[in-house]
Parts: C-alpha cells; structure tokens; sequence
C-alpha cells in the first residue's frame, strides 16, 4: 500500500463522518463487498500518506501482551465475560438435549421409516437455521457494540432489511438443501419418487423460513435487552441463535413433514400450494432487502459461504443417516455435539469479528497480529483470543458432562452412562471444539485480510464444520466403543435379559 490513492479504491465511497478528533477530521470506508463502515482520522495517516493500523497510531503491543487487551472495544472482566457466557449456553444447552430427545422419539414416526432422506435434512436445516439466525445476531452485535444503533429510524431500517434477507436466504437455501437430501437418497435407495419430491421441498422450505422468522425477532429482543442492561451481545446473542431453535427446527420438521407425507397419500394440491405461496412471497423480500442499505451488498455478496455450508452440513447428515441405524442413541447426543460445538465457536466468531471492527479496517489487521498462529496460542495463552477461548473450552467440558448424563436419563429413565462411554463422549466433544477455536480464529483474520465481513462469511462454515466434525467424531467413538463391547445402552440390554 504506497499513498493514500491505494487505500481509497475507486470502488469505495468516502464520505465525512461529522465530528473531528483532534482536530483532524473523521471519515468512513465502505467496501464493495458489505464490511460495515470503519472509521479513521486523519492522525491515523502517517508521513508516507499510509493509513496506519489502530495500534500504530497508539502505542505499540508487544506478544506478550496481547492476551491482556480485551477484545471489545470496553474493559471487560473475566469474571462477567464468562458469566455472560455461561447463562445463555447453558439454557441452550437445555435446546440441544430437548432437540436431541426429540430426534430420538420422532425417529420411529412413519415418515422417517418410509423417507430416509429426511435424516439428511435434519443436520442441514438446523445448522441452516443456526447460520442464518447466527450471521443476524453477529451482524447486529457488531452494529450494537460500534454504537450505530442509537436512532430508532436506523434501527427499524436495519432489523426489518435484516429480517427480509434472512427470509431470501432460507427460501433459496432450504430449496437447495432438499433437493441435496434428494439426490442422496436417489443413489443410496436408488429410488425415485416425485411425491416425496414435493414432501421434501415444502417441509425444508416451511421448517426454514417459520423457524428463522420467529427466532429472529427473538435475537433482536436480546440484543436490545444487552444493550440496555450493559451486557455484550456477542456473549450472548450468538450461544441463543445458536441451540435455541434446534429443538423447534427438529419439532416443526417432525410435524411438517409427518402431515405431509398423510396427505400426499390422498392429493399433492397441499404441499404444490405452500410451495407456490413461499415462492410468491420470494420477490417482495428481495426487493425489500434490495431497497436496504444495511443489507443490499449481502444480498449480491454472501450466498457462496451459506450455500457452501449447507452442503458441508449435509455430507454429516448423511452420517446421520447411516449411524441410526447401526448405534443406539446416536441421534440422541448428535444435536448436543453439534449444538455444543456451534454455540462456543460462534461467541469466538462474533467477538474477533467485533474486535476487528474496532480496532482496524477492512484489508489490514491489528499489530502483531497473524492470521495463522500456533494452536496453544490461540486456545491457552499467547493472543488476545486465548482468554475468551480458555472459558469456553471449560465450559464445553462441565457442559458436556452435564448434558450428557441429563439426556441420558431424560431417555432412559435413569442414568445409564458408563465411565468407559463417558470419558470417549467428552473427549471427541472437547476435540471438535479445540480444532473449531482455532478454525475460526485463522478463518476470520484470513477473511478480514481478504476484505471480507467475517460476521456474513465466517460462521456459517465454522457452524457447518461443527456439525460435520461433530458427526464424525461422535460416530467415531461409537465405532471405538463396539469394538471393545461397550456400546451406548448395553447395560440396559444386558440388566433387560
């Protein structure tokens, strides 16, 4: 970067902020792919015409200490970060384990015994659900923390382009999903049945757009409701959007999906007639996003990491679909894995994103900052994110404990878990959460460096390869334990007989 020619692109806009600082006036840049509006002075530009990073114009901050900046913009102390984390996981949680309850009940329903593909559809359209609803509270959490949601005017415009966007995307995407989870089962079934076709559509499309429309007013009412009681929404808006909504998405999927398939048996005019009502609706929600500021370039601009993630989701709804069959109550801990892995990963999204919202811009990152580091760094000590990362990686293990044996007794009836089960469950679990932490802190300063808005691009693939990974690890220590004869449930079988 040689000037100020080349930081300024033709491309962007540059337009006077209002007040100066310093005496030195204030501006913002927008970029062409969505990234919100940093601002600098002109006290940020040096003598060579360059704009310097937010530490260069300070002081500088040395390896040592940069676990000791907080990674808001305000002084946030452990003790209320971890709180603040704790209280809304912890109630999702309860989420994970009711969606994983209700997998394991609806798994014998008639639908699910006579279309298969719908397994697929399971992990694909929560963690749909959950990127979509995800990318919105991040979005708004950013907003919120860079102070931009102060006049109601802008804040209206804001939530309701917010909420048409998400309505555009889980329309296109739930179409994209079910017509994945039909290709599948094509091949494994080397069936083909147009019936199905539409049952599989219009329950994806239903399930999508009803879960995200509802959830998303409550993820406004949350930020809203951090904003005024001095909590950081990144904390705690994400972990909600996260879980919440797995147990509705599994419940209206269920019940959609079981009316269907009753009435195609008898006539098509219902599942035709939701289909054409969706699609209908389509045009008026890219026009209104269209017509958004805050959400036009999304629109034209964030399609690759959502549709990318869906199919990614959908490679660990095939091993779902392959591992109910073979391990009982796989279906049940899958949600809480997934679920588990999803939340903690994306309070770790949401807050690097924040962080470098206000403290760089788009294309630069802050000193002494890589976007690959060693893993202890950024997991245990060395960085900034290591702090946060630390809390999060203790509260998946005592979560995981406690949601395991929780779901455990809620479907069994008593605690039925083996220390052997135990520890090989807690141990993939904190796996597939480690290598998530440190995904997502190479994935966001990758992206930042690319000039791409980690709060629209990163986590839908950091969500999408929690369920992935969280498949597979948990179908791995399924594998490990019937190969020494200490599979899920085999007490029970053996006190039964």
């Amino acid at each position: 970067m040689v000037g100020a020619p080349d930081v300024v692109k033709p491309s962007e806009k540059v337009e006077d902020y209002s007040p100066h600082v310093n005496g030195n006036p204030v501006f913002t840049i927008s970029d062409e792919i969505g990234c919100p509006d940093t601002a600098f002075s002109m006290a940020s530009v040096n003598s060579n015409g360059e704009l310097k990073s937010p530490d260069q114009s300070e002081k500088k901050i040395t390896e040592a200490d940069a676990e000791k900046q907080p990674l808001s913009g305000k002084e946030e102390r452990w003790w209320n970060t971890l709180m603040q984390v704790a209280v809304p996981f912890f109630i999702a949680g309860c989420g994970t384990i009711g969606a994983g309850l209700v997998l394991g009940t609806v798994r014998n329903w008639e639908v699910f015994l006579e279309v298969t593909a719908i397994f697929v559809l399971v992990p694909s359209l929560s963690g749909l659900k959950g990127n979509l609803d995800m990318c919105l509270a991040s979005r708004l959490s950013t907003q919120a923390n860079l102070g931009n949601m102060e006049s109601t005017r802008e804040v209206i415009s804001m939530v309701i382009g917010n909420i048409s966007l998400v309505q555009v995307q889980a329309i296109v995407a739930a179409t994209v999903v079910a017509f994945f989870a039909i290709t599948v089962n094509a091949i494994t079934d080397r069936a083909f049945n147009g019936s199905y076709i539409l049952l599989l559509i219009s329950s994806a499309v239903f399930t999508a757009t009803t879960t995200c429309f509802v959830l998303d007013f409550v993820m406004v009412l949350v930020i809203f409701g951090s904003q005024k009681f001095k909590v950081n929404p990144d904390n705690v808006a994400t972990p909600l959007a996260a879980s919440i909504g797995d147990i509705v998405s599994n419940s209206v999927l269920a019940v959609t999906a079981q009316y269907m398939f009753d009435q195609i048996k008898v006539s098509l005019w219902q599942p035709i007639a939701l289909m054409c009502v969706y699609y209908s609706l389509l045009p008026m929600w890219i026009f209104i996003v269209w017509r958004n500021k805050y959400t036009k370039t999304v629109l034209t601009t964030g399609w690759t990491p959502v549709i990318s993630a869906l199919f990614i989701s959908g490679i660990g709804g095939i091993v779902l679909d392959q591992a109910v069959d073979r391990f009982t109550g796989y279906e049940v801990f899958q949600p809480i894995v997934n679920g588990i892995g999803g939340n903690l990963v994306c309070v770790q999204s949401s807050r690097l994103a924040t962080h470098l919202h206000q403290t760089a811009i788009p294309g630069i990152l802050p000193e002494n900052t890589r976007i690959v580091e060693w893993p202890w760094k950024t997991l245990f000590f060395g960085t900034a994110a290591a702090k946060v990362a630390r809390m999060l990686i203790v509260l998946a293990v005592f979560g995981q404990i406690i949601f395991m044996i929780v779901a455990d007794f809620v479907y069994q009836g008593f605690v039925s878990i083996q220390v052997a089960f135990g520890i090989t469950y807690v141990i993939c679990s904190i796996l597939q959460v480690m290598v998530l932490l440190y995904l997502a802190y190479i994935l966001i300063h990758f992206m930042w460096k690319k000039k791409k808005d980690p709060d629209n691009a990163a986590i839908p693939y950091l969500t999408a390869l929690g369920d992935l990974l969280g498949s597979i690890f948990l179908g791995l220590a399924f594998v490990i334990l019937s190969i020494f004869g200490l599979e899920y449930g085999n007490n029970v079988v053996n006190s039964g007989t």
